[in-house]
């Protein structure tokens, strides 16, 4: 009896380790698979990095619309984000991209984008102010004297606090992308002084703050969609234009104006615009995809337009238009009566101006 018993014992014991060793085993292959997963997550986002491929990513084809001709730097920066999604996803993930306003204008382009229909938009920042005040702070005028100062700005709390305003009207910025910063463009008058502008019929994006600058000088704003800038220039309906040396170069204006004064006077951001919905019900790898395609697209976009800007303005001098700078005293008024009004109309703007104003 006590044999049996003592031999009851070991079979136990022995069967008590074998469930210990399978419950550690276990707990090994949980924290690699199973909670473990979730850390490595975790540290993914912490070290800023993306699935490169896999199984797990679905197989998805977005669509991107913007205002821009092929070869304008956004549309560069479109083609660079496809790029970066297919080569980030193992080929599951592209864009189909409609450039120079195939979709319609920017408010058709918008609605789109709230009714699903359109994944992402470049929206420009001049837009967006109509119907966000605060994406008016950045045109304040001379904030900015480089690109590459701007681009830094957007990564700044304020700046993603504005991009943070339009959440909750059925879109999301994603981010801010730059095309070369604003001059102008006139067909017969040169302006050297801010009184030049007086009584000019000026192409001006529609938006507060760009007209507000040109009115503060005296001249006519007119609201044109970009289309159907290049005629109106043809057949004097205008006198000139707020433009930026991309388009004026790819929109062939050197053929129906003279002048570029280099002023620089505004940065031109477009915002990422996505559907909310949309991107919040994206899963996590795909997103994380998104957004890492995208900063390397707006990467690849400032520093290829930095360096352009030289290149630019002896391009247009080549095709027979008088290029010369301007400098920002000219616009002293302008810019303090800016200040002024934007400053007291949110203390957003405020910040903003008081944060970067050089």
């Amino acid at each position: 009896m006590k044999q049996s018993i003592k031999m009851f014992r070991l079979v136990f014991l022995f069967a008590f380790i074998l469930v210990l060793v399978a419950c550690g085993n276990s707990t090994e292959s949980g924290s690699s698979t199973g909670s473990g997963s979730s850390t490595s997550s975790g540290d993914t986002k912490t070290d800023e990095t993306v699935p490169v491929s896999g199984e797990d990513i679905p197989e998805m084809k977005f669509k991107l619309a913007h205002i821009t001709p092929t070869d304008h730097m956004w549309h560069q920066a479109a083609e660079k984000f496809n790029e970066k999604l297919q080569e980030l996803s193992g080929g599951k993930l592209s864009v189909e991209i409609y450039p120079a306003s195939q979709l319609g204008t920017e408010a058709d382009m918008v609605q789109q984008v709230e009714a699903g229909s359109l994944d992402f938009a470049l929206i420009t920042g001049a837009y967006l102010s109509a119907r966000t005040p605060e994406m008016a702070a950045w045109f304040a005028p001379y904030a900015f004297e480089t690109l590459k100062e701007a681009d830094e700005a957007s990564r700044t709390d304020v700046a993603r606090e504005i991009l943070g305003k339009l959440e909750g009207t059925g879109l999301k910025g994603l981010d801010y992308l730059f095309a070369g910063q604003r001059v102008i463009v006139t067909k017969d008058k040169e302006i050297k002084s801010a009184s030049d502008l007086e009584g000019l019929k000026m192409r001006v994006t529609p938006s507060p703050p760009l007209q507000d600058f040109y009115k503060s000088a005296g001249a006519a704003p007119e609201g044109l969609p970009l289309p159907e800038v290049y005629s109106a220039l043809q057949t004097g309906v205008i006198d000139g234009m707020d433009m930026d040396l991309d388009a004026t170069i790819t929109n062939k204006y050197s053929e129906v104006t003279k002048y570029v004064a280099v002023t620089n006077h505004m940065v031109w951001p477009s915002v990422i615009v996505t559907n909310e919905g949309m991107y919040e019900g994206l899963p996590e790898n795909v997103s994380a995809i998104v957004d890492e395609a995208l900063k390397e697209a707006i990467k690849f976009s400032v520093e290829t337009r930095s360096a352009q800007e030289e290149e630019f303005k002896s391009e247009l001098a080549s095709q027979g238009m008088t290029v010369y700078e301007l400098d920002k005293e000219v616009f002293k008024d302008q810019i303090e009566e800016f200040d002024a009004k934007y400053s007291g109309q949110s203390d957003l703007i405020k910040k903003f101006i008081e944060t970067f104003r050089n």
